[in-house]
């Protein structure tokens, strides 16, 4: 048997050793770069681009309907917000005022029971019958009848005179209202109160034209009736009566 010298064994161990470390290490030292590679796909980016841009678009429409729908809950509220201006109060005021001041008619009243008993009474015709004492006190009630109708028509004047400042002042305050309105309930109300204040001023006209319209119909009721009553006087005037009867006289006492 052939010994092998200790160096020869040694020799070969490391030529073995050499040539079977890059074998068992290769794999380990190219796995990394097969895991790590990147592959480009032109189709697949475009794709992918492509739904990027639709789901911002569909987000961005999204966020503008919902702007849409917050404005329109705006706009809603804005139209059923109330106005913060009432002339009610004021308008009220104005009209009682005025009715009051017609209340207040002297002896004849706005009132057609009294109309027609006051007529019955003291206007129309004149009986023959009528002593003078009271032909005097009837066209004395007519005269103050006729008066106090004339003052009564002043001081209806004079009220609703009075009513034209509060009127111009409560009209410029419901037009600034109006046009400053944010909605359409406020716009309302404003032109609402605008119609509510010209019925105001068309029951002031009504009660000067009932006012002045009494005044003038007493003044022809005591016209007409003072002609009567002249009538009849000079027809009682002009009656003949008995005439002179004769009767014994005394000239001197005895």
């Amino acid at each position: 048997m052939t010994l092998i010298p200790m160096s020869r064994i040694a020799g070969v161990s490391a030529l073995a050793l050499a040539l079977a470390v890059p074998v068992s290490l290769s794999p380990m030292l190219t796995a990394p770069a097969y895991a790590w590679r990147i592959v480009y796909d032109p189709s697949n980016y475009a794709q992918n681009v492509l739904t990027a841009a639709r789901t911002l678009e569909q987000i961005n429409n999204q966020i503008t309907s919902l702007q849409n729908e917050a404005q329109m809950l705006i706009n809603q509220a804005r139209n059923l917000a109330s106005l913060p201006y009432s002339s009610l109060q004021q308008l009220q005021q104005n009209v009682s005022r005025t009715k009051q001041l017609l209340d207040q008619a002297q002896n004849i009243a706005f009132e057609v029971g009294q109309i027609d008993q006051m007529f019955q009474t003291q206007y129309g015709n004149v009986a023959l019958s009528s002593t003078d004492a009271q032909l005097v006190a009837d066209a004395r009630s007519r005269w103050d009848n006729t008066v106090g109708g004339l003052q009564d028509a002043l001081r209806v004047q004079a009220g609703v005179v009075g009513n034209i400042d509060t009127n111009r002042t409560e009209m410029s305050a419901l037009v600034d209202q109006s046009q400053g309105a944010t909605g359409a309930l406020q716009a309302t109300q404003a032109g609402n109160q605008l119609l509510a204040l010209q019925s105001q001023q068309l029951s002031d006209l009504i009660a000067l034209i009932s006012a002045n319209g009494r005044a003038d119909a007493l003044t022809e009721a005591e016209r007409a009736t003072a002609a009567e009553q002249g009538r009849v006087q000079r027809q009682r005037f002009l009656t003949p009566g008995g005439g002179y009867q004769p009767g014994n006289a005394v000239m001197f006492n005895n």
